[in-house]
């Protein structure tokens, strides 16, 4: 039975579980051909360098998809004794295969470090990405190389893989698996699209990430001030007029700006949340501008009963939008809807409304249901991120999926409640954000776009 639509999909479900190593020293590296497609996902949700570890399976002399072991570079080696007793294969024929393995092996190191400097690995933590484990003997010599490379923890990430292979395997600090079906045949079993991927992709990929790595504004977790800094970045204090009070926000530009996501508070929050401002942190990170602004003056913020006036909200929401579009540097910029709470219900009434050009919406811990009769009108492509624990919202959140008509997709996080205040469920929140504004917002070619490898 296939579990991941393709390589891609397993890539990012991958990053979002390894969503607690971002912020950390590492090196996210694949193992060509096919782990390199899932290891970019991965490196792109970490933010996180991307490189190769180039291995070779020794496949049997009459049963080639078989391995009887493995090699990899720097002379690195992990025969399955196992295998070679039970096919009785020669000293003479292990030999040849090896010889002939090591050659393709020299070959793909020369193509795919052919103008790029390895990532030295010294005291950094190693995370080796593969598309999926049958037998093991490519993950543990690989595990093997980066540890030779001076990797101070060595993390195997592979999206399937059979229980009694994991258990076996000593050479990784940590492994990390999302599927260990009972049922194991092969790897590409549990995809439905496992097509090949040639040495143009690997080396595309490559090429992609070490631009994003280029390009890259600093990191998240600075401090705005730093941010500030930065001359290609606007990051300003503004105040944006909506009949008769004027409501105070903080926008965050990159240079030249192709779209920005306008957050919508809930439950009385400012433009101080930490929740959001990491979660504008990851977008900013992706190239997508950001709008953090406060839909209640604090006089009218006193008065609970504003907090769940929905329309007032989704009205001072569309005040903003429209401010937006009378600035030079936005005018033209595609514009989402970020709600969190009652912000949600706020963002999709506003995005309802017949003159909304909003081209996404995301709702993170939503109340969408606040929207009523109105989500049936939202045009917009839709992601409601709950909470695998927050019981109540998520049923609120299937119903009112199931009103609406624009493409939509209900995303669970495990482990998380309300407030996602568990270890790492705001980071695989913020990234499902990411990607969806990358997908509906930036051009496919455009600065920070999926195609420009974030």
């Amino acid at each position: 039975m296939s579990i991941f639509e393709d390589r891609v999909d397993a890539g990012r479900q991958l990053g979002r579980r390894l969503a607690e190593l971002r912020g950390q020293d590492i090196v996210v590296l694949g193992l060509p051909r096919g782990g390199v497609p899932v290891a970019f996902e991965v490196a792109a949700a970490l933010d996180a360098p991307l490189d190769v570890i180039v291995v070779r399976k020794l496949g049997l002399p009459y049963q080639p998809e078989l391995a009887m072991g493995a090699i990899g570079e720097g002379g690195a080696k992990v025969l399955d004794e196992e295998v070679l007793a039970h096919a009785r294969v020669s000293g003479e024929e292990l030999q040849a295969v090896e010889e002939r393995e090591r050659g393709v092996l020299e070959n793909r190191v020369v193509l795919f470090r052919k103008g790029r400097t390895r990532h030295d690995l010294t005291g950094r933590i190693a995370v080796i990405v593969d598309d999926g484990i049958a037998t093991g003997s490519t993950a543990r010599v690989a595990c093997r190389v980066a540890r030779k490379q001076g990797a101070a923890r060595v993390i195997l990430a592979v999206p399937v893989a059979p229980a009694e292979t994991l258990a076996d395997l000593t050479e990784p600090d940590e492994v990390v698996c999302l599927a260990t079906p009972r049922q194991f045949t092969a790897v590409g079993y549990h995809y439905r699209d496992f097509s090949p991927t040639d040495d143009d992709e690997v080396l595309r990929l490559l090429d992609l990430a070490a631009k994003r790595v280029e390009a890259a504004p600093p990191p998240f977790w600075t401090s705005t001030a730093t941010r500030a800094d930065n001359a290609a970045d606007v990051d300003e204090e503004v105040e944006i007029p909506s009949r008769g009070v004027r409501l105070q926000a903080q926008l965050h530009l990159p240079v030249p700006a192709s779209a920005v996501v306008l957050f919508a508070h809930g439950s009385g929050s400012s433009r101080h949340s930490p929740r959001n401002r990491y979660v504008a942190g990851v977008l900013q990170q992706a190239g997508l501008g950001t709008l953090l602004l406060d839909l209640l003056t604090p006089a009218e913020e006193r008065h609970r009963a504003n907090v769940f006036d929905i329309e007032l909200l989704a009205r001072r929401l569309s005040s903003a939008t429209d401010w937006l579009s009378t600035r030079a540097d936005t005018v033209s910029c595609a514009l989402g809807y970020f709600g969190a709470s009652t912000g949600a219900g706020a963002a999709l009434w506003a995005a309802s409304e017949p003159s909304a050009r909003i081209a996404a919406v995301v709702s993170r811990g939503g109340r969408p249901d606040l929207a009523g009769p109105r989500l049936s009108a939202v045009k917009a492509p839709t992601l409601l991120i709950v909470g695998s624990l927050d019981h109540e919202v998520l049923e609120l959140n299937r119903r009112a999926k199931a009103m609406m008509r624009s493409p939509s997709q209900l995303a669970v996080v495990q482990g998380a409640t309300h407030l996602f205040e568990e270890p790492g469920t705001l980071a695989a929140a913020a990234i499902l954000a990411r990607d969806w504004f990358i997908d509906y917002l930036l051009p496919p070619n455009g600065a920070g776009g999926r195609a420009a490898g974030v």
